[in-house]
């Protein structure tokens, strides 16, 4: 691997770890108001975590994503900066070529599809901790069955415990789901994110600034997040299911049984928080990356003048 490609996934786990850290506390909140009961609107829900678990409801299940989100993010990035070379070399000769539409098109399905090998794993564990909205304790009966009760002690017992009792198919509830949201999901997170960069970007300039950087990361991110919720509905829901009971059969059950119990407007639960977590998650995720990448590049040319 090049040193150009190996610094876009360095530079994508630090845009990860940034987002995570970001966006985590509307996250939890959008997980709720999708596959949670009674929590009616944003703000309803966020008192209710705030009312019953404290500030520290907002952040469960984050240690997991913060460990794996770098990882994660950092293969979108990579993959996606890698085809796009690839797709220069291949198409114009020139791996350093600007990209066409049609070349960001295809460099972001690729990233969202081969991300959500890495993504489902993880948000599945994510959104069972984020569901669990009672503390775990060893008293606990080993099968409860109301909606909240502890069953998972922590990331790594969550992950383990759904390998044993549903296999690596387990591993994966939501997977067809999660590729529905992802790869047009990135189309239209990375391809708004050049246009509005590109706007941003004083003529003449060769490179954006950071506020260009984190004003086109955040619309970006609020416009794919907005776009993606509905999938984004039938993922929480597909991956909280399955704790303490088996409602849906596959994604299109999970869609048809949603659909005819709440109509249409729950495929727009959590638009609102989806859109304004986008931004600033995103906004962080950009910069970073786009700060340490040029870190690395301008400590590699005062290293190799």
């Amino acid at each position: 691997m090049g040193s150009l490609q190996l610094q876009d996934f360095v530079a994508g786990l630090v845009g990860g770890i940034a987002s995570v850290v970001v966006g985590h506390p509307l996250d939890t909140v959008k997980t709720r108001l999708q596959a949670g009961q009674g929590y009616g609107n944003t703000l309803k829900c966020f008192l209710t975590v705030y009312r019953n678990e404290s500030v520290t409801g907002f952040f469960k299940g984050m240690s997991f994503p913060m460990a794996t989100t770098g990882l994660y993010s950092s293969v979108v990035f990579g993959v996606f900066s890698s085809t796009q070379r690839f797709l220069g070399q291949l198409r114009h000769g020139d791996a350093a070529a600007a990209p066409s539409l049609a070349d960001m098109t295809v460099a972001s399905s690729v990233a969202g599809f081969v991300s959500v090998a890495i993504g489902t794993p993880v948000d599945l564990v994510k959104i069972r901790l984020q569901m669990q909205t009672q503390p775990y304790s060893k008293d606990i009966k080993l099968k409860p069955t109301a909606p909240g009760s502890p069953v998972y002690r922590g990331p790594i017992h969550c992950f383990w415990t759904i390998l044993q009792k549903e296999g690596i198919a387990g591993i994966y509830r939501g997977t067809v789901a999660m590729l529905l949201r992802d790869v047009p999901g990135y189309c239209v997170y990375f391809i708004p994110y050049a246009v509005f960069c590109d706007w941003a970007t004083p003529e003449g300039c060769i490179s954006p600034s950071p506020f260009s950087v984190w004003l086109a990361g955040g619309v970006a991110g609020a416009i794919s997040w907005g776009l993606c919720t509905p999938m984004d509905v039938v993922k929480s829901r597909l991956q909280a299911d399955g704790v303490y009971l088996n409602q849906y059969k596959g994604t299109l059950d999970c869609i048809l049984q949603s659909y005819q119990n709440e109509g249409l407007k729950v495929f727009f639960r959590g638009l609102t928080v989806n859109t304004v977590r986008g931004f600033p998650s995103s906004a962080a995720m950009f910069l970073g990356y786009e700060l340490s990448l040029k870190a690395m590049k301008r400590g590699q040319t005062e290293t190799n003048p």
